[in-house]
């Protein structure tokens, strides 16, 4: 039995083999590619946006204090991991100001919160970005 599937094997890859031997002839269809749409039409009218692409739209460049999650906040030295659990914790908030009326910062905190108020902006809670401690823990490890 193992020898006649072994020569039926053998055999499949010869046929398979006959069909890339080339020929005189050339074998073309009648492709008129001019009346395809183009690809970067098929995408931009295909494209879909999911919830937490628009809320990345509307927040644009800055972290957002209600939905940036915690990782996020590396980007500026001295946030991560302290003050930025302390604003993952304490939000949401209604304005960027809100986050120096936080519990227990201490004036250097402050300071540096100061310092990075411009970095800062505050949009409604995203259930896409707030369910099930995703802001805590966003399950990429790098």
């Amino acid at each position: 039995m193992k020898k006649i599937g072994l020569l039926l094997t053998i055999f499949s890859l010869c046929l398979g083999c006959l069909g890339l031997v080339p020929s005189d002839k050339a074998h073309a269809g009648n492709l008129n590619l001019t009346t395809w749409p183009s690809a970067s039409i098929l995408a931009v009218e295909s494209r879909t946006v999911n919830n937490a692409d628009k809320k990345l739209g509307e927040i644009g460049e800055k972290l957002d204090l209600n939905n940036s999650p915690l990782r996020s906040f590396r980007k500026y030295r001295g946030m991560f991991p302290t003050i930025a659990a302390q604003i993952v914790d304490n939000a949401p908030y209604e304005k960027v100001e809100d986050v120096l009326e936080m519990p227990g910062l201490t004036e250097e905190q402050k300071k540096l919160l100061e310092a990075n108020l411009k970095n800062f902006t505050v949009t409604k809670t995203a259930d896409v970005y707030n369910e099930g401690d995703y802001r805590l823990n966003t399950g990429s490890y790098d």
